[in-house]
């Protein structure tokens, strides 16, 4: 992907290609660019899944499986991860076949914003670091609105930006020299760090994500921000 190659009606198959590319070095960079970090929020969001013991889960932009196999820990659960890079995806396998979990973990090939399955299938849909990729945000939000059950629960994990002035000067700072230099040292695809980069500044958090929300008829909304408003879990219900 060239670093100016813009990102419009052929998203999809641009992202499809980037995550692609990077999937190698996807784990390894997180780790690094977050400090660790994305480990513990990823695993924050079993609590807030457990509590309504769900049983049929989805798992959108599941990448390699790890909120999957977060919630594998969920008892009689059984969770179906998706993802449009199936390179990404075929990491995931091999995580859950080295885990022993390929009785409970199902990942498959498919398209956020046209989602396979039966109006009311879910219990619990679950994104993490995805909905900013998406097309169409409300298409892929509806979509997922549709395949939950009545009361169903949506849990997000999203960048968001920092309130307060500070911490959000020193938080632009840091996405804007730190992410391009550590990925222009271990990923070969510069240019896919510097859409993520950007796509994080720019995608909406806050209020402004809460009411899209709404619209897409999610009600029930809470927002739980993390590393100082950096990153954000959001639960809605259908």
């Amino acid at each position: 992907m060239k670093p100016n190659q813009s990102f419009n009606s052929s998203k999809k198959n641009q992202i499809e290609k980037m995550f692609d590319s990077i999937s190698g070095k996807y784990d390894f960079l997180n780790r690094l660019i977050t400090f660790g970090n994305d480990i513990k929020w990823r695993k924050k969001i079993f609590p807030i899944a457990k509590k309504n013991n769900p049983k049929k889960i989805l798992d959108i932009a599941t990448g390699t499986a790890d909120v999957a196999l977060e919630l594998s820990k969920i008892e009689d659960s059984e969770i179906t991860g998706i993802d449009i890079s199936n390179k990404m995806l075929d990491l995931g396998r091999k995580k859950i076949k080295i885990r022993l979990l390929s009785n409970k973990i199902s990942l498959e090939c498919e398209d956020a914003e046209n989602l396979p399955y039966s109006k009311n299938s879910f219990d619990l849909v679950t994104i993490s670091f995805g909905v900013r990729n998406f097309q169409n945000l409300e298409n892929g939000l509806k979509e997922s609105n549709r395949v939950l059950k009545k009361n169903g629960v949506l849990i997000i994990l999203e960048t968001s930006v920092p309130k307060n002035f500070l911490i959000n000067f020193i938080y632009i700072l840091f996405i804007r020299l730190y992410i391009p230099f550590i990925s222009s040292i271990f990923s070969k695809n510069v240019s896919a760090y510097s859409y993520l980069q950007k796509s994080a500044e720019k995608f909406l958090s806050g209020e402004k994500f809460i009411s899209v929300l709404k619209k897409c008829g999610f009600k029930k909304i809470n927002t739980y921000p993390q590393m100082l408003g950096a990153t954000s879990i959001y639960t809605a219900n259908k």
